[in-house]
């Protein structure tokens, strides 16, 4: 029943759509904080 209302109505799939995306924005600002630490990381070794 939640399944199909969830694929089925409107607000279901606004929810699904914002589901997705939170996902997807964690991922990135995860992958962009660790890159950056690393970078940071490098620097402060190096001096700079």
């Amino acid at each position: 029943m939640a399944l199909k209302e969830l694929f089925s109505t409107d607000i279901g799939l606004l929810s699904l759509f914002t589901i997705g995306f939170v996902i997807v924005m964690a991922a990135y600002i995860y992958r962009f904080a660790k890159r950056h630490i690393a970078e940071d990381e490098r620097n402060a070794k190096l001096g700079h």
